[in-house]
């Protein structure tokens, strides 16, 4: 969609008549608007309000500048031209000049006579002509020269995004289209931004508990799969045995079954039974590796005795959770069972 942009064309009158036609052409020609004040005196004090409103609505402001200053604004001691010109200054108004050339400018008085140089103010039109200099501005010999500056620089202004032009009214429906697709991208932008700070959060979360749930370097899942892959088979005469009727076991059960044994301490007496011995030598290794038992001597005495430490209590603990835990799914989905 080609946005149409109002250039203001700012000049003398009498003297750049046909300048003025070939650069409205010109921008005509450029598919933008062209936009003067040539149907207005410009001795007449209301008309200024009308030209600043032009120019406010105009994004581009353009002056071609002859050999003449102009009549002056008894208001501001300036030339109608020159006000103008700092005025679109004033505003912000993107402002290009295109200044005729010194032999040019002889070859027109030869043609037009003196009438188009300036005669009553010419230290006034050497301060504005070296004003326009220090700016954007190209100097023209002919009309061509005209037409072909006001095309090169409307070329640039086109795709400066912060002059908006004007839009055919055939391309509104295609616009509020356009701003009904960024509302919706700016909701799914906002929900997506919602989405990943919850998955961040999450992420933290599970990081936080997993960290927790750590025992000297290791997650409780990964300590309890292998206790629980360490098999042991225990004779159903063995003395002492206060497991349940399945003998068939592992460290992990056993450890769970026994935290009572194993919190006062298992000790390698003389008298030991057949099962504890199978706790202090057989199981007991297993529980050290990770930490969850130490082995510890009794003062006085060659006695040694396995028990529990801070980290086995820990294991201890989410073993109770993690029970707590299915027995709290089985009540739900009972629950539901019994709704339905």
């Amino acid at each position: 969609m080609k946005k149409k942009l109002q250039v203001f064309i700012s000049s003398t009158y009498e003297d750049l008549k046909e300048e003025r036609q070939a650069a409205v052409e010109s921008v005509l020609n450029a598919g933008h608007i062209p936009a003067g004040m040539e149907l207005f005196k410009s001795d007449d004090k209301s008309q200024k309000e009308i030209i600043k409103r032009w120019i406010d609505e105009s994004d581009v402001y353009m002056l071609i500048l002859g050999g003449r200053y102009g009549s002056i604004d008894e208001e501001t001691g300036l030339s109608y031209t020159h006000w103008e010109y700092n005025y679109a200054g004033e505003v912000g108004k993107p402002r290009f000049a295109v200044v005729i050339d010194e032999s040019a400018l002889e070859e027109k008085v030869r043609k037009q006579g003196t009438s188009v140089i300036e005669r009553n103010n010419p230290t006034l039109y050497e301060g504005f002509k070296g004003d326009v200099l220090s700016k954007i501005c190209k100097f023209y010999n002919d009309l061509k020269d005209i037409k072909i500056t006001v095309l090169e620089s409307l070329k640039e202004y086109e795709s400066n995004p912060e002059l908006f032009g004007w839009v055919s009214g055939r391309d509104v429906r295609s616009i509020e289209k356009l701003e009904q697709i960024d509302v919706l991208e700016g909701k799914y932008a906002n929900l997506l931004e919602q989405y990943n700070k919850l998955i961040q959060e999450n992420g933290k979360l599970q990081e936080k508990k997993r960290k927790e749930r750590e025992i000297d370097g290791l997650s409780f899942d990964e300590i309890k799969s292998i206790l629980e892959g360490v098999k042991f088979e225990i004779p159903e005469d063995t003395e002492g045995v206060n497991l349940s009727k399945d003998w068939k076991t592992n460290v992990h059960k056993i450890f769970v079954s026994l935290r009572e044994n194993f919190a006062v301490g298992i000790q390698n007496k003389r008298d030991m039974t057949k099962f504890e011995r199978i706790l202090f030598f057989r199981v007991a290794p297993h529980l050290m590796q990770y930490g969850l038992v130490e082995k510890l001597k009794q003062a006085g005495t060659p006695v040694l005795r396995m028990q529990t430490t801070k980290d086995g209590m820990k294991y201890l603990k989410f073993v109770d959770l993690e029970m707590r835990e299915k027995e709290m799914a089985q009540d739900e989905v009972a629950a539901s069972s019994e709704a339905e």
